[in-house]
């Protein structure tokens, strides 16, 4: 929607926040750039996008951020990610996906509650906020917890019931009782604008496809976007196949619980029949290069998902299996990673920029309310500061964002329309409190495992 389609009486008058000056990087399907420009925000959503001068003259605003010399550009969302996970950040290193399992699974069991989750999820929003990160989408245990943080500081934040048929789940609630216990939850949401309800269904390794169909139905019956694992590496793949007789997205495909409103988190080992099934089902990926490559799952093949008309988000996966919450450096790595084929152009500068940005709001389902500076969008916004060295000059904002800008780089972060960090201080959170609680609860958790079991133990525990 462009300035000139919106009803006069939203045009002119009062703003809430008004952000000027900067070159402002819209991410719209031309790409368009507004040099020295503007964008007018009133009730949470974007006005009008222009050039600063006019927007000056037209609106009279509450709050005005100065962009001068700064970059302004949609918030960055997040598409996979376990943010509480920040708990156990170092535990994990260097190790297969099932090592990594084996480690992460028991240390969540022990040491996992709403209360040192909610600390977790303070620290996770805290350098999500300071790292551009506008939106997040959350897997995790204890959602009503992190749910209660996120709104607290004005942060995004898309989470609901998870699904994962374990022994002894860290929330205590059996697969039996899980299925009455979220079609309640989900009954009793109220709508958000720029949310929308979420169910996890941890992985066709953990669920069987009894539950994975039963899940599929529930997130189908009240609007939800369904989230899982699926294909992360051939180790899983060959699990899958071994309890089920098909790979991961042959079996969901079979289950129906593929389409538009599902989103599967790595897909990395996938066949070329997979992906036609991916783009026939109009299901999205999440691909999260950082975890990936650390945990030595693969490279997936982003270049063909995309050819074939997938749609493909970005996430960051949680910050054991990357360490961090920085999704520009999971862009940098996207653009980088798939050029070692000897193509470089498989994932060129704006791709990944637009992969961490309007595509992850399309995976989320969202693409009409997020992900790009346009009128009547809801109003996320970043504004990058360019005075810096590895930043000058300043030729194509694209190659910037993709190659030279870092996570520190970003003065100040805007969801809904709200400040919540200015001058590269957070001003909806006490982050002194928050990093010392995170740190508190990361010491009273239980110990962590000093060495991963067998793969054979980790099939056998998940």
């Amino acid at each position: 929607m462009h300035s000139t389609d919106l009803p006069a009486q939203d045009r002119g008058g009062p703003l809430d926040l008004l952000v000027h000056g900067g070159d402002v990087l819209t991410v719209d399907a031309a790409g368009t750039v507004v040099r020295e420009g503007a964008v007018a925000v009133r009730d949470g959503r974007i006005v009008e996008v222009g050039p600063a001068d006019r927007l000056r003259a037209a609106y009279d605003a509450a709050e005005e951020l100065d962009a001068r010399g700064c970059l302004v550009l949609p918030g960055l969302i997040n598409t996979h990610t376990h943010l509480a996970m920040t708990l156990f950040r170092g535990i994990a290193d260097d190790v297969t996906l099932q090592g990594f399992l084996a480690r992460v699974i028991p240390a969540e069991a022990a040491g996992l509650s709403p209360e040192t989750v909610a600390a977790g999820i303070r620290g996770a929003v805290a350098e999500s906020v300071r790292g551009g990160v506008t939106t997040a989408l959350d897997m995790y245990w204890f959602h009503e917890a992190a749910e209660a943080v996120a709104r607290d500081a004005g942060w995004r934040l898309l989470t609901g019931p998870t699904f994962m048929d374990v022994p002894g789940p860290p929330d205590g609630r059996p697969y039996a009782q899980r299925l009455g216990w979220a079609a309640a939850d989900l009954a009793g949401r109220t709508p958000v604008p720029g949310t929308r309800p979420v169910v996890f269904a941890h992985s066709a390794y953990t669920l069987v496809p009894e539950q994975l169909t039963a899940i599929g139905a529930l997130a189908r019956e009240h609007g939800a976007l369904l989230h899982l694992h699926a294909a992360e590496n051939a180790g899983e793949v060959a699990m899958v196949a071994e309890q089920h007789g098909m790979r991961p997205v042959e079996l969901l495909d079979s289950l129906g619980v593929l389409g538009p409103d599902t989103l599967l988190a790595h897909a990395v080992d996938l066949t070329d029949a997979e992906i036609a099934t991916l783009a026939r089902t109009g299901t999205a990926v999440a691909h999260c290069p950082v975890s990936n490559l650390k945990l030595g799952c693969g490279i997936a093949r982003v270049p063909d998902l995309l050819d074939a008309g997938v749609t493909v988000g970005l996430g960051t996966d949680g910050a054991v299996s990357s360490n961090t919450l920085d999704l520009l450096g999971a862009v940098k790595i996207a653009a980088l990673v798939h050029k070692a084929g000897g193509d470089p152009t498989a994932v060129g500068a704006e791709q990944a920029v637009r992969m961490a940005t309007i595509e992850s709001a399309r995976a989320l389902g969202l693409g009409d309310q997020l992900g790009s500076l346009e009128a009547g969008k809801r109003a996320d916004l970043i504004v990058l500061d360019l005075a810096k060295p590895h930043l000058t000059p300043r030729h194509d904002p694209w190659s910037m964002l993709a190659y030279a800008a870092a996570a520190g780089d970003v003065r100040d972060t805007v969801v809904d329309g709200r400040v919540l960090m200015r001058d590269r201080t957070l001003v909806t959170m006490d982050e002194r409190d928050a990093l010392r609680a995170l740190q508190d609860a990361a010491d009273s958790a239980a110990p962590v495992p000093t060495s991963p079991t067998s793969t054979s133990e980790v099939a056998h525990t998940v």
